[in-house]
């Protein structure tokens, strides 16, 4: 490790911690005695994401936080739940040991991870991951969720009955226009 400061490149630890990047350490530089800070991590290889149209891409945390947030926009949730979950996925998919994985699979893992935290994010989330075509595929994916024996999560069978509710009659109405009076 090469000093910052004079370009020594003998240095000794003075002391080592575990940091959520890796190994941060204290050193000290052996000829100018001034002390730096080094962080080590582990260097791994990219996980590869196999889009449904046959493009890859790169894994992205940030990108799999930020569309989770957009379905749990607005929903009583702990503090770092989002977060706790991409941390929970990704280290789920690293364990798969595969460089890559299917983007069925990162989104079935959302799922199932949303149908626990809250429902209406699930429904959110479904709704745009599975891309319903109509209305009634809509409305057997929340009667199914209603039917589920439930005990958790932020979700309450009230919600669901409104979302229910809610569905038939936003189907029957059409766009009104505005009319704008002068």
């Amino acid at each position: 490790m090469h000093c910052p400061f004079c370009g020594n490149n003998e240095s000794r630890v003075i002391d080592s911690r575990e940091s959520p990047d890796g190994v941060r350490r204290r050193r000290e530089c052996i000829r100018c005695e001034l002390r730096f800070t080094t962080y080590e991590r582990v260097h791994s290889m990219p996980l590869m994401i196999a889009k449904r149209d046959g493009r890859r891409e790169a894994f992205s945390s940030t990108k799999l936080e930020r569309s989770l947030q957009t379905a749990c926009a607005k929903r009583p949730l702990e503090v770092g739940a989002i977060s706790k979950m991409v941390v929970d996925i990704e280290n789920e998919l690293h364990k798969l040991s595969k460089a890559e994985v299917e983007a069925r699979v990162v989104g079935e893992m959302c799922i199932e991870r949303l149908k626990i935290l809250d429902r209406v994010a699930y429904i959110r989330f479904a709704s745009v991951y599975r891309d319903f075509q109509d209305v009634d595929s809509f409305t057997r994916e929340v009667e199914a969720l209603a039917g589920t024996d439930f005990e958790g999560g932020n979700g309450s069978k009230s919600q669901l009955r409104l979302i229910e509710d809610d569905v038939p009659r936003l189907a029957r109405r059409g766009r009104r226009r505005r009319v704008r009076q002068s």
